[in-house]
């Protein structure tokens, strides 16, 4: 319901934009507007205010509009009226009305990114994951914890904005210079290859093809809560007990600990733990659960999570007005110019229509930022 209630509400601010945009330009060309509309079919509202000669209507499917003027070719019009009628008036001024639609909603996008930006964007600093023999990263000799720091000269605080930048630079078939910074605070210049990428790799996580991915605070096994009777509760598991070696086994991440679990189902395991400084001998037999039609086995255990490491990799991308400004021309820029180039290689059929966002993209997101 959220979902759709931010959609509707999404698509009414683009659309009463874009209407005013035409509306605008039309009244100061001297053009009668008869009806501006916010939405199609049945009137369910309408108001002129005082002696106004536009009809201000709402209508019962909020999935649109439509600014109604004064025109010869759709009914009669009197001649006291005939030069205030569209289609007398000279072709630059009606490109302008019609061309003013879509340059309301720019205007929009830039408004709204400059708000954003002077708020603060919430972010993912650009370290790097572990790199992946092989990949497009490691041939560039790009290594875990590197920051990424600028690309083509454009400078990426973001996770976010370095995979922006990137993508443009994929659409292009170009390679991307890459300025990074070490963990040890070293810099230097990598050179990234993207030409190898196909157009199924734009369909799923690109950035992954490149070898590419966040970085992730390490997690360590230590049982940060347990479920009420659960296989690790039953099997003597608390809350702060580490887990050192599973049937002989170290277990240095968390994520060791769970692939043993899952591979595990109903079988008896020895753990060894570690509590209050003291090693103790446990047998945990994992639950039998179905995922995905295969049988896995689950505990009832969750990590305890360093949250202090996570908060550390997140960043809150701000700048002051002037300089919000320039970022939010620029973005609005970006923006377009992507997505046009998306659109050009998806009708010679380089991209997969799978990228096209349409109504229901919109609605997930919109229900997702609401």
């Amino acid at each position: 319901m959220t979902t759709l209630l931010a959609f509707i509400f999404a698509i009414v601010v683009l659309v009463v934009f874009h209407e005013l945009g035409h509306y605008m330009v039309a009244r100061w060309c001297d053009v009668k507007v008869l009806r501006f509309s916010l939405g199609f079919g049945k009137v369910m509202y309408a108001k002129r205010f005082g002696n106004g000669e536009t009809e201000w209507v709402i209508s019962a499917i909020p999935l649109g509009g439509y600014v109604k003027m004064l025109d010869e070719r759709e009914g009669e019009v009197s001649a006291t009226d005939l030069p205030r009628a569209f289609n007398r008036k000279p072709v630059l001024q009606r490109m302008a009305i019609v061309v003013a639609g879509p340059v309301a909603n720019l205007l929009l996008a830039v408004l709204l990114y400059w708000a954003l930006f002077i708020y603060g964007v919430p972010g993912v600093k650009p370290v790097l994951g572990e790199v992946k023999p092989g990949t497009p990263a490691a041939m560039a000799m790009l290594h875990e914890r590197d920051i990424l720091v600028a690309i083509d000269g454009i400078a990426v605080p973001s996770w976010q904005d370095a995979r922006w930048v990137l993508l443009d630079r994929v659409l292009q078939g170009k390679q991307a210079r890459l300025d990074v910074q070490s963990a040890q605070g070293d810099t230097a210049l990598r050179t990234l290859r993207l030409a190898d990428l196909t157009a199924a790799d734009l369909d799923g996580d690109f950035m992954a093809k490149l070898g590419l991915q966040p970085y992730q605070p390490p997690v360590y096994p230590v049982i940060g809560k347990l479920v009420a009777d659960g296989a690790g509760q039953r099997g003597g598991l608390r809350e702060g007990d580490r887990i050192v070696r599973v049937e002989g086994a170290a277990m240095p991440f968390w994520r060791d600990w769970v692939e043993v679990v899952r591979a595990h189902p109903q079988q008896p395991l020895r753990v060894e733990i570690e509590r209050a400084g003291q090693l103790q001998q446990l047998i945990i037999t994992p639950d039998r659960i179905e995922e995905n039609h295969a049988a896995i086995g689950r505990i009832g255990a969750a990590p305890q999570i360093d949250r202090a490491a996570f908060d550390a990799m997140l960043i809150e991308v701000s700048y002051p007005p002037l300089r919000a400004v320039e970022e939010a021309l620029r973005k609005t820029w970006e923006t377009s110019v992507i997505s046009l180039k998306m659109m050009a290689k998806m009708v010679v059929g380089e991209v997969s229509l799978k990228n096209l966002s349409g109504p229901i993209t919109i609605a997930d997101y919109a229900g997702q930022s609401a």
